[in-house]
């Protein structure tokens, strides 16, 4: 009759059938070109960061932050927890096998159990328990479990990406606030031998009160700025080294923000690259897969279970008995369990986890829309930036000739101190407004670096393996 019952079940098993569909990716549409022109042959995210940045600095602090940064630790640990959830989970779809023994003398009481006497006991034996997979719970929550595995290792190939940018974008600015400031610090010097000129010449009376008030006022001006350059310097400083996984201290400078390249073209590849190159769009991915295959193990819960067991152990009440057949004890069973009644419980999950599922198919087409969209912001940033910072360029070059032009018109004494200071503070504003164009230039290929999920592969060899 066990050998009926038991051929029976696992014929169920093997003619078990799927209560969901194998997860098949949304139909997406993506466009065969970007809107914003750009080269579609190869593409900037086949360049490892260290051949995009060329400071030698720079790319020695990307590598320190690989090494240091906490954040990379902390998702490198959750990878390692995902694997040793997914052996768990994957364990339930094979028999639990235990191995049991005790050992123990007692006697009843002799007041219930009048002439009763001391007894011992010895047991030795196993227990084999399987679940039949009859409707795929345990191989979809396994499916889960590897999605969420595969999520785990995207995000912490977007935390490396990041972590990548985040540190180059930071190092520009820091070189740009670097610049600003010594700009700043220039302009001073330069405002107030300004003043004490205008101070001798009103003394001697041959200029206004004005003039000295207007050369006072562009002094200030000027010393704000030093003030402001320097907070936000240390600031900025402070932050890189945290994203280094370091106190705050100093760091380390390479090429001035001048001397830092451009590159001359920004291949961007094809949009439907995107899907297997940012580990954004991987992560939504993985995790619409898990929630799909825990659609099946939810709907799972609602049909019939069967449970095989089995046990054999040596039971006598002395330890040289355990060779003789005497001793022996088995047992094997097949349970069946059906919900019945559950007041709707277990349908409402089911339906709550599809919703679930639903939740992330919406956010997978979304992370695609939002990743398609910043690698548009980014080329047409890239390449306005770099026409932006060449009109800065040749701006700064005019601003300065025409404040060299108005201080000796007003030495001469053919034009008043207006003119002179309209045309200094042109030069101070020109000054500024270029480096900080050529920094947002700089940190736009960053980032069309990063929306293109670009050089990842080579990240993660360089990270150490705890």
């Amino acid at each position: 009759m066990l050998r009926k019952l038991f051929c029976a079940a696992l014929a169920l098993a093997l003619a078990s059938c799927k209560l969901t569909p194998d997860y098949e990716r949304p139909e997406l549409g993506l466009p065969s070109a970007w809107l914003e022109p750009a080269e579609a042959s190869g593409s900037v995210v086949n360049l490892p960061w260290w051949e995009l940045y060329q400071d030698e600095t720079l790319r020695g602090l990307i590598q320190a932050a690989l090494d240091e940064n906490e954040d990379l630790a902390i998702a490198l640990l959750r990878i390692q927890e995902l694997e040793y959830q997914l052996t768990v989970t994957r364990a339930d779809q094979f028999p639990f096998l235990d191995a049991f023994g005790g050992a123990g003398r007692g006697r009843a009481s002799r007041q219930m159990t009048p002439g009763a006497s001391a007894t011992s006991q010895f047991s030795i034996g196993a227990t084999l328990s399987f679940e039949l997979d009859l409707w795929r719970k345990f191989s979809r929550a396994t499916e889960a479990a590897r999605a969420d595995l595969l999520a785990t290792e995207a995000a912490h190939r977007s935390v490396t990406i990041t972590l990548v940018a985040s540190v180059a974008s930071t190092y520009f600015l820091l070189r740009d606030l670097d610049a600003r400031l010594a700009i700043s610090e220039g302009t001073v010097k330069s405002r107030r031998q300004s003043l004490e000129i205008v101070q001798a010449r009103f003394d001697r009376g041959t200029v206004p009160e004005l003039d000295v008030n207007q050369a006072q006022i562009e002094l200030a001006t000027a010393e704000v700025a030093v003030a402001g350059f320097e907070r936000s310097t240390v600031q900025t400083r402070n932050a890189l080294r945290v994203l280094l996984g370091r106190f705050p201290g100093p760091i380390e400078r390479g090429l001035a923000l001048t001397e830092q390249p451009l590159p001359p073209e920004v291949p961007a590849g094809l949009p439907s690259e995107l899907l297997s190159r940012r580990p954004d769009i991987a992560v939504a991915e993985q995790q619409l897969i898990a929630d799909t295959a825990r659609v099946g193990v939810a709907e799972a819960f609602r049909y019939p279970a069967v449970s095989l067991s089995g046990s054999i152990a040596l039971v006598t009440d002395e330890l040289t008995d355990f060779n003789t057949s005497e001793a022996k004890a088995w047992n094997i069973a097949a349970d069946l369990f059906q919900p019945l009644f559950n007041s709707g419980r277990l349908k409402a999950q089911s339906r709550a986890q599809a919703a679930r599922a639903e939740q992330a198919v919406h956010a997978f087409v979304a992370t695609v829309q939002q990743a398609l969209r910043e690698v548009e912001d980014s080329l047409i940033a890239v390449r306005t930036l770099r026409t932006e910072h060449e009109a800065r360029a040749r701006q700064v070059v005019a601003a300065r000739n025409a404040a060299r032009l108005s201080r000796a018109r007003y030495d001469a004494g053919v034009v008043d101190y207006l003119e002179l200071q309209d045309a200094e503070r042109t030069l101070f504003a020109s000054e500024l407004d270029e480096s900080a164009t050529r920094q947002a230039a700089l940190t736009a290929v960053v980032g069309l670096y990063k929306a293109l999920g670009g050089g990842w592969e080579a990240e993660l060899a360089a990270v150490p393996q705890p």
